[in-house]
């Protein structure tokens, strides 16, 4: 708290933020689980050669996505996003589902650990966007619900919110000669 004059001459206090770099770390957090959740629903591991597990998009995002995109691309009204989604995305929904479902693990890992987070927030904030632009018309909750997503992955960009509880942080406090933390991602 801080001693404020008000405009009638009485001394009175003003609450003040606490450890702001915590609640937005919080807020990192909170958006990167959000992100991190397409480990669970839309990644799975197949057997590369056989015997080498590594990670994929699952069957069920594999088949759902382009159904999801036809749907979403039917009544959009911004006709470059809807020739985009119908003539680009989902004649090649194999490669669009394995992009969303490593780009949104990547993101969610990335805010959660706060690890290059810059790079997490840009790559996320494209993502939002793109997913914004395919659902808006569907109403008002959908436009509400992208416009405070991308509001919040620009202050996490633009706060470079990985310093606090991150690897970020934790690489410049403890080894700031080293190529990760020179780099303007973190």
């Amino acid at each position: 708290m801080e001693d404020i004059e008000s405009m009638d001459g009485q001394v009175g206090t003003v609450p003040t933020m606490r450890s702001a770099d915590r609640w937005l770390a919080g807020l990192r957090i909170a958006v990167g689980v959000w992100f991190a959740k397409a480990i669970f629903t839309k990644l799975s591991v197949t057997l590369a050669w056989g015997f080498l597990p590594v990670p994929t998009a699952s069957d069920r995002w594999l088949h759902v996505m382009p159904i999801l995109v036809t749907k979403y691309a039917e009544g959009n009204p911004i006709d470059f996003f809807k020739n985009f989604l119908l003539n680009h995305v989902v004649p090649n929904s194999q490669v669009y589902a394995q992009l969303t479902a490593f780009g949104e693990a990547a993101v969610g890992l990335g805010l959660v650990f706060g690890c290059l987070t810059s790079l997490a927030a840009a790559i996320g904030l494209v993502l939002v966007v793109n997913y914004g632009l395919a659902v808006q018309w569907q109403g008002s909750a959908q436009q509400g619900f992208h416009y405070m997503l991308i509001a919040t992955l620009v202050v996490i960009l633009g706060a470079r919110a990985g310093r606090v509880w991150g690897v970020d942080g934790w690489v410049r406090a403890h080894r700031p000669g080293s190529w990760l933390a020179r780099l303007p991602l973190g």
